[in-house]
């Protein structure tokens, strides 16, 4: 059986305002993008995606679009987007774009046009409804941006609903005008030598009856209502039609889900032949705090990774997916804090918690997908001015904590500590003023860091880069892309699998955590085995914090 392209792809993403600027505006954009191509070749990866580059107004930094048939001027042009193909393909790698299914701009013309009335054609693109008998809201849901899902229109009585932003309302699958448009858009792109697309929050493509509230919620008040608007049947239909026409055009087309929620017997669904390849959730992701002040916001509390926890749930998604199907394997991306922050240890262990991560997710069997500056160790923006965070959210906890007794620093560090957007620092090329980024001030900002660029780390030998370098390298073998995995019993601290395929087999070992622990009885069984990567830091009875061991079994 021929093997899907895609089986062995290391996906490499970029977050394109933050990567590279060629220009000078502050803003990374696709010319720096195509000059940093070989280094993306160089370190193993083969695919890369792109957060979104199309016209929007920037709201949510580009999830909300405008226009999809065209590039950002802050990114570039059409050309540049062709020339970035292009010089893609002849060093084999793949690019994927990040596509917006669940709603667009309130600027995009097909909302202008349906705020002309429920007459217009457009009208039906979207979703409304009719305020209660009272003249209150439709029901008690609550938007993911806060607030609820309705807004009132601004030209008649009908609300409009929107999941995200009030400037992002949801569009109407219900509606086959707007699958086909969809198709469209994604054929346009196809025609111009994309080769996948990440789907964004496509699992809130449909939503229930308006009529339905949360139960037992106060009169007045509104609830996160996810049963209402995740995961409802209807989405692996309207999701078939729209992927079994993409696929008409491009049968190899990879298709990056995004199922925020999704459990892997939910994500076993979404797995298949005219849906997605694998899908992103956050499901694997485990953490329990560490530290209790009632002056810290809920949500801001100090946590570290839970480790028992997150190895049964990266258990689980390596034993409850059918077989043949492939689980997404990440630490971090463009909505959440950076792995080295959040689950490593950035001031005692940082490179030994930056490499022992890597090594226990990604030799699992699954599609890896990386964060620009993972590779390096990048660790969560340094903030020094609560106005860099777009988020209201953000503001108001720097508020509340400023009048909790915390200095500003202080209220700038636990909120970066928690909030996504501080994993959107630009990428650290060198130890220069805006580290090598650009020559001017960044639309973000930077960490000066003297060690953790790639200048730097380059020509480490022992550096993350490096370590990254390898690892990557052993993934695309046969053994760790497609030989089975088996968990052994270990230290709550500690995880271990073994792969095996044909006449291969090799271990891999973690001590997850920042404790030393009890070295497991069985690795005495493998003294024999060759050793690939070691940290070199275990005796017979402990196991170091952030230990790390790859061995294999000799042919």
């Amino acid at each position: 059986m021929t093997q899907a392209w895609w089986e062995k792809t290391i996906v490499y993403q970029v977050y394109p305002k933050s990567f590279k600027d060629s220009n000078n505006d502050g803003i990374g954009d696709l010319q720096g993008l195509i000059s940093s191509l070989d280094y993306i070749k160089d370190l193993g990866a083969e695919t890369i995606w792109l957060n979104p580059i199309f016209i929007s107004p920037q709201i949510d930094n580009g999830y909300d679009i405008s226009n999809y048939y065209a590039i950002d001027d802050i990114f570039g042009d059409l050309s540049d987007l062709e020339e970035l193909i292009e010089e893609a393909h002849k060093r084999e790698l793949k690019i994927m774009l990040d596509l917006v299914l669940n709603h667009t701009s309130s600027r995009h013309p097909w909302f202008q046009e349906a705020l002309k009335g429920p007459n217009n054609l457009y009208r039906d693109y979207y979703l409304w409804e009719d305020p209660q008998a009272d003249g209150s809201l439709p029901n008690n849901w609550e938007s993911f941006f806060g607030g609820s899902v309705w807004e009132k229109d601004p030209r008649g009585s009908q609300y409009y609903f929107h999941l995200f932003d009030k400037e992002m309302p949801d569009l109407n699958w219900k509606n086959k005008e707007v699958m086909r448009a969809m198709v469209d858009i994604a054929k346009f792109w196809l025609d111009k030598g994309v080769d996948g697309f990440r789907l964004d929050a496509f699992i809130h493509m449909v939503k229930d009856d308006f009529s339905k509230n949360v139960p037992n919620i106060p009169t007045g008040e509104i609830a996160i209502a996810e049963e209402y608007y995740a995961n409802l049947p209807e989405v692996k239909l309207y999701l078939s039609e729209f992927i079994s026409e993409i696929k008409a055009i491009k049968p190899d087309c990879f298709i990056l889900g995004e199922a925020a929620s999704a459990t892997p017997e939910l994500a076993d669904g979404y797995i298949r032949e005219d849906l997605c390849e694998t899908v992103i959730s956050f499901d694997h992701f485990k953490e329990k705090v560490i530290e209790q002040d009632e002056r810290i916001p809920k949500g801001l509390e100090k946590k570290t990774i839970d480790a028992k926890e997150m190895k049964l749930k990266l258990q689980s998604w390596q034993e409850n997916l059918t077989q043949g199907k492939y689980p997404s394997l990440y630490w971090n991306n463009h909505d959440m804090p950076r792995m080295v922050s959040r689950f490593g240890n950035v001031d005692s262990y940082r490179e030994k918690s930056a490499k022992a991560l890597a090594t226990a997710m990604y030799l699992l069997r699954g599609i890896p997908v990386i964060l620009y500056g993972e590779e390096i160790g990048m660790k969560n923006l340094e903030v020094d001015n609560i106005n860099k965070f777009q988020s209201p959210k953000a503001k108001d906890q720097h508020i509340q904590l400023l009048e909790n007794g915390f200095n500003k620093q202080e209220s700038l560090s636990i909120i970066a500590a928690a909030n996504k957007e501080a994993s959107r620092g630009v990428m650290q090329w060198n130890n220069s003023e805006y580290a090598g980024f650009s020559a001017v001030p960044s639309w973000i900002g930077e960490n000066k860091e003297a060690i953790y660029n790639v200048e730097e780390e380059s020509v480490e030998p022992d550096s993350i880069l490096n370590f990254y370098r390898e690892l990557l390298a052993l993934k695309k073998t046969d053994l760790f892309s497609y030989g089975s995995v088996t968990f052994l019993n270990t230290e709550d601290a500690v995880i271990a699998y073994k792969r095996r395929h044909k006449n291969e087999e090799a271990l891999v070992l973690v001590n997850l955590t920042d404790k030393a622990v009890k070295s497991p009885q069985f690795l005495a069984d493998y003294k024999k085995w060759n050793v690939l990567i070691d940290s070199e830091d275990e005796t017979t009875e402990t196991l170091a914090p952030y230990t790390y061991k790859i061995m294999k079994k000799d042919d």
